[in-house]
């Protein structure tokens, strides 16, 4: 299947602003289910310099500095993307003994993947919810995070919140409600609390809608060895295939962010974003 996606993000300003460095997150990744055939940006104000750089994590951003005033700013970009047929499920888990949970990364492992292991502490509740999901999952690791995914998609509201960071998993947790971030952002926690390896990832998700209104979207991967990194989607409850398009993973969610800045001056500013994703 072929996609074209336009996404616009504007800002407006109250007063004229002096732009810091800003890093953009727009680029569609490569994947082996997901060939980017074309992209393309515009900025307005004009940068005085851009350049496209790789960061600790591999994602490729457009980083852009700025020498005039100004009171708005206005991204554009468009993408062009061909998918393959793909099964998530077309995998061994190797060695074995990853099939189960309780499981150890080797020493390289985890000092790769030391960051999306770091857990937070978490209410005694919140891990015994997930407890209760390894238990009936008779401990097996796929089935363990394909069920947890479907359970939080069952259990809580999936709701639009369009800024602002993911709240924290026990606020989550307590309001049984949340942006796709925020349930993104407990389960990473919870996978975390277990031993596995988890990720937060933001991009862009193509479903077929009567009316259609898309908006950026999060979901999680975790770190499969015999499978590299498997995403899950929690707020649908289903595994990531091939029209979730990624954007930029992290460890940290702050470093997914679309558009990453500051700005000198006093103004207030207003976001306007429009997103559309057609099939060709």
């Amino acid at each position: 299947m072929n996609f074209k996606i336009i996404h616009e993000t504007k800002y407006i300003f109250s007063d004229d602003v002096f732009l810091e460095p800003h890093y953009l997150r727009f680029r569609p990744k490569q994947t082996p289910c997901i060939d980017v055939s074309s992209f393309s940006i515009s900025i307005k104000a004009e940068p005085q310099g851009h350049s496209v750089i790789e960061d600790e994590e591999h994602n490729v951003i457009d980083f852009c500095w700025f020498e005039k005033l100004t009171n708005s700013l206005t991204i554009l970009v468009e993408s062009s993307l061909q998918t393959k047929e793909y099964n998530p499920f077309n995998f061994i888990i190797h060695p074995d003994s990853f099939n189960t949970i309780p499981f150890t990364y080797s020493e390289h492992q985890y000092q790769i993947l030391y960051a999306s292991l770091q857990k937070t502490l978490l209410p005694e509740e919140l891990v015994s919810y997930a407890q209760a999901v390894l238990s009936q999952s008779n401990f097996n690791t796929v089935a363990f995070v394909t069920n947890l995914t479907t359970k939080i998609h069952q259990d809580f509201v999936t709701e639009y919140r369009e800024e602002g960071p993911p709240l924290s998993p026990e606020e989550t947790f307590a309001i049984k409600k949340g942006s796709c971030r925020d349930l993104s952002w407990m389960q990473i926690n919870l996978l975390r609390n277990f031993g596995i390896a988890a990720s937060f990832v933001s991009g862009y998700f193509y479903f077929e809608m009567e009316k259609p209104i898309y908006e950026l979207h999060a979901w999680l991967e975790v770190f499969v060895p015999g499978k590299g990194w498997l995403g899950f989607d929690p707020s649908h409850g289903i595994l990531t295939g091939n029209t979730h398009f990624p954007l930029a993973s992290s460890a940290i969610p702050e470093n997914t962010m679309p558009v990453s800045g500051g700005i000198r001056g006093s103004a207030t500013s207003q976001l306007f974003t429009t997103l559309t994703i057609e099939k060709q």
